[in-house]
């Protein structure tokens, strides 16, 4: 980020909460005493679901949103899926992780979620 009084921020990989304390202490080192900063996150990248949902898709992330929720956001599971577990794919990231569904597991933005199809 470039802000005019505090110059530029890297925020990647942050918190809101870790770049407040940021640019507060940038903007305090400064011209500025007692500076109050607040962040707030304007927009998330979608998570997209595919295999064996109703519904595959692109999907608005949330904040709190689990794989349970981005099942049912997908309108469940199809009578083949593999219930026990689901494979993600992070942001960035090309390879996917088995995730176990016995423990209902976040969702992060940008995550790609596979639910694979049951063998009988």
């Amino acid at each position: 980020l470039a802000i005019p009084v505090a110059g530029r921020v890297r925020a990647i990989g942050m918190t809101t909460t870790q770049l407040e304390r940021q640019i507060t202490t940038k903007l305090n080192s400064g011209i500025l005493k007692d500076a109050r900063v607040t962040v707030q996150v304007s927009g998330y990248a979608p998570f997209y679901i595919r295999g064996e949902v109703k519904k595959p898709g692109e999907f608005p992330y949330k904040p709190g949103l689990t794989l349970g929720d981005a099942v049912a956001l997908a309108g469940g599971y199809t009578y083949r899926a593999d219930e026990s577990r689901a494979y993600v794919r992070a942001a960035g990231v090309s390879v996917e992780t088995a995730r176990s569904l016995d423990v209902d597991r976040p969702v992060s933005p940008g995550d790609n979620i596979r639910i694979p199809e049951r063998f009988f």
